[in-house]
């Protein structure tokens, strides 16, 4: 029996769950696809830890858990290790079609936002998002995904589910282990150091704080850590934190600003980060994932 999960009725209350999915032996179920596109969530840049099977299937890997995201006609079935723990990571209580309708009113971001519709700003682990985050910096995404599975291949704990072998992304005691050498035989490069740095300094790193504090007093604490720049930062942010104020800036990004917004086209990433976070405001995360994965897909790379 299908069951249509817009509002939870409890003692009274009505609570907004976001959008259409149901939970049925055992799996997330995603009716609603305007809202819900797995190509355009996993491809958009905001995660790295994912492999495409094949044209309707993706597996996903965040912290030690584990999904089998496949398409079965007009819905999605995600079968995975934690249910909540998926509910809360495709962000599926909020309301995405607010979201576009709200971004719409831009009338820019019109035919952006119908044509990229299905993303969804996945809510991650802050440490994983620290460490991918340096790794991603002046890097292609293959590269990316290639060293982070090597670390995890490396010192993460190797699990199983449903016939599947997948790693762990390590704990920081298990990052620990790795020395500089080992970060640049994985192909981290000049980030190596980087990585050894970092990884001493988030002992006992107060995770908590960066939640509480504003975009602004988050970012100034990310950025003593070894390897995080601003464009790092603001992807550590979005991605790790939920900070939806923060507008990372990357080539793409550039070029869509020069295409769409800019009176004059300039290369200045502090003016265009400026410009962009004045108006989009606190939706400013979601337009850049909108923008970003337009521009990119739109120019065929």
């Amino acid at each position: 029996m299908k069951i249509v999960i817009f509002i939870e009725i409890f003692a009274g209350v009505v609570y907004n769950l976001g959008m259409e999915y149901e939970i049925c032996d055992g799996k997330i179920i995603i009716w609603d696809l305007t809202q819900f596109n797995i190509v355009h969530i996993l491809e958009c840049g905001q995660i790295f830890r994912y492999e495409k099977i094949s044209e309707e299937e993706y597996w996903v890997c965040s912290k030690s858990e584990f999904a089998k995201i496949l398409k079965v006609g007009e819905h999605y079935e995600i079968d995975c290790t934690n249910i909540e723990y998926f509910i809360n990571f495709f962000d599926l209580k909020t309301d995405y079609a607010k979201i576009k309708q709200n971004l719409s009113a831009f009338e820019i971001m019109k035919p952006i936002v119908n044509t990229v519709g299905g993303i969804r700003i996945l809510r991650q682990d802050p440490m994983e998002m620290i460490i991918s985050f340096i790794i991603s910096a002046n890097n292609n995404i293959k590269r990316i995904k290639t060293i982070i599975n090597r670390i995890c291949l490396s010192v993460g704990d190797k699990l199983e589910f449903g016939g599947c072998e997948y790693y762990a992304f390590p704990t920081l005691e298990q990052l620990k282990t790795l020395s500089v050498e080992d970060f640049e035989n994985f192909g981290a490069g000049y980030r190596a150091e980087y990585l050894y740095s970092t990884i001493r300094a988030l002992e006992g790193f107060d995770y908590a704080k960066i939640f509480e504090l504003s975009s602004d007093e988050g970012g100034k604490i990310l950025q003593e850590l070894k390897g995080v720049g601003p464009k790092v930062r603001d992807c550590i942010l979005l991605f790790g934190f939920g900070k939806q104020d923060c507008f990372p800036v990357d080539t793409w990004i550039i070029k869509a600003y020069n295409s769409y917004f800019a009176k004059t086209p300039t290369q200045n990433v502090g003016e265009i980060r400026k410009n962009l976070v004045e108006i989009f405001k606190n939706y400013s995360g979601y337009a850049q994932q909108y923008l970003f994965y337009f521009k990119k897909s739109a120019l065929g790379e």
